[in-house]
């Protein structure tokens, strides 16, 4: 969703200037002796500073941070930015290498470069949260028409509400399928009725989530562009399920790349190094807490200070699952009698208010503190930092047919599921961003994926 105004992008440009010029400054600011006094020197600086910057704008405007991008989350622009800066610095490097300037500074390069990082990022950050607050509290925001009542129409209703910054507006629904509402949003009419209905609810996208109308689609989707509106079409309406997707063009012919056999990659070496680092890391840094968080477990309740369990893990393979024991020590055999009072569908048991936990697990759960044993796991092999969860081997074993792709790589601590939304997702979501995790691995997504968890956790939403 690109969005470009003139008056904005002069606007984030002129920022971006001040702020490459402030960077430039910075050093001669902090050490006033590094300033040049030959004329030809300070012509040498002057010269390096402007390619440097014209470089670094020419960079950042081919990455489109002079638009407004809204489904970009704050971390993904920050990356941007800071791609961004590190390329413009190398081809500075290479520019001052290359033309022989021995006048210029490698200690005002440095500080240069970490100026430029901290401003260009910390300015996005800052802008990406303003614009956000603005477009939820209803500035700029865009009438949305979705045509059809299904499966797909309901996800795309829930991704509309948890993510308000994106500024989507939902006037109705388009369905063949009757009157009255869907999920709450009323239906407008029958798809025969997208002229009428886009005119007099002055819709700005159409979104195309089910098509059951009587006409070909490639006709019905040629109407929707009559309406000189944004047509987005949900790619199931293709015959195939949510993947990662290529479009690419063959001289005039547009052409779809589907990705299969992407999890693969998922189970690469570059992808177990990263977990041995950083899990030992973690552990290593956090063995204080593990330390008192097993003072508390022994100090309330008897029993062992782990909670062991069997798991499915990748290809099934049964491994011993660790975390701290935040329930009584008798749970598994309670299970079975309050088995009827989960509040989630599927096979999997999950229950809000769960009788059996003790106080220090119900504060353990809730910030997922009794989850920091599966580093454990992961030096193991048994897991990944980032995966699916791995379930119960009496739940792993309901699951159906469709769902098995997920054990191809090996189960994660945390995952994408867990950043949207954690225990409140239906289990038919749940099984949807896994396996778009699965289709669309790799390590940048595994990097957002942990720095989205932590504010999630923090936040101990949908924990339970």
């Amino acid at each position: 969703m690109l969005r470009t105004n003139k008056y904005i992008h002069f606007l984030y440009l002129i920022i971006d200037v001040f702020l490459i010029s402030l960077a430039f400054a910075i050093p001669y600011f902090l050490n006033p002796s590094l300033v040049p006094h030959e004329l030809a020197g300070q012509r040498a600086y002057l010269t390096v500073f402007f390619f440097w910057g014209i470089c670094l704008v020419f960079i950042l405007n081919n990455l489109h941070l002079y638009a407004t991008i809204r489904y970009l989350s704050i971390i993904e622009e920050s990356l941007m930015a800071i791609k961004g800066v590190g390329f413009a610095s190398v081809i500075a490097a290479l520019f001052v290498y290359l033309l022989g300037i021995s006048v210029f500074s490698r200690t005002v390069f440095v500080e240069a470069t970490l100026a430029l990082f901290i401003l260009i990022v910390l300015w996005r950050v800052l802008k990406r949260i303003c614009v956000r607050k603005l477009i939820s509290s209803g500035f700029a925001n865009y009438n949305v028409l979705l045509v059809g009542a299904g499966k797909e129409t309901e996800l795309i209703l829930q991704e509309i509400k948890d993510n308000p910054f994106l500024g989507l507006r939902v006037k109705g629904i388009l369905s063949d399928r009757g009157a009255g509402d869907f999920c709450g949003v009323k239906i407008l009419g029958k798809v025969d009725d997208l002229g009428y209905i886009v005119k007099k609810y002055f819709i700005d996208e159409i979104y195309v989530t089910e098509y059951l109308g009587n006409m070909p689609i490639n006709d019905f989707l040629a109407k929707c562009g009559k309406t000189g509106k944004a047509v987005r079409l949900i790619i199931n309406n293709l015959g195939l399920p949510f993947q990662k997707l290529n479009l690419n063009y063959l001289g005039p012919i547009p052409l779809i790349t589907c990705f299969q056999g992407e999890q693969i990659k998922a189970d690469s070496v570059i992808k177990r190094i990263f977990d041995i680092f950083v899990a030992g890391l973690v552990l290593c840094l956090l063995f204080p807490l593990f330390i008192a968080i097993g003072l508390f477990i022994k100090i309330e309740s008897k029993g062992p200070l782990f909670y062991v369990s069997k798991r499915s893990g990748k290809k099934g393979a049964i491994f011993k699952f660790y975390k701290f024991r935040s329930m009584v020590n008798n749970a598994d055999v309670l299970k079975d009698k309050i088995r009827h009072r989960s509040e989630v569908d599927g096979p999997i048991f999950k229950m809000r208010k769960d009788p059996r936990f003790t106080k220090i697990g119900a504060f353990l759960r809730k910030y997922s503190l009794d989850e920091l044993p599966q580093l454990i796991n992961v030096l193991k092999g048994d897991m990944s930092l980032v995966g699916p969860r791995p379930f119960p081997v009496e739940e792993s074993e309901k699951i159906e047919y469709k769902h098995i792709p997920r054990l191809n790589i090996r189960p994660g601590i945390t995952g994408l599921a867990q950043v949207k939304g954690r225990s409140s997702l239906k289990f038919s979501q749940w099984m949807r961003w896994d396996s778009w995790y699965v289709n669309n691995w790799s390590l940048g997504l595994d990097i957002k994926i942990l720095l989205w968890t932590m504010p999630v956790v923090l936040k101990a939403k949908g924990a339970y």
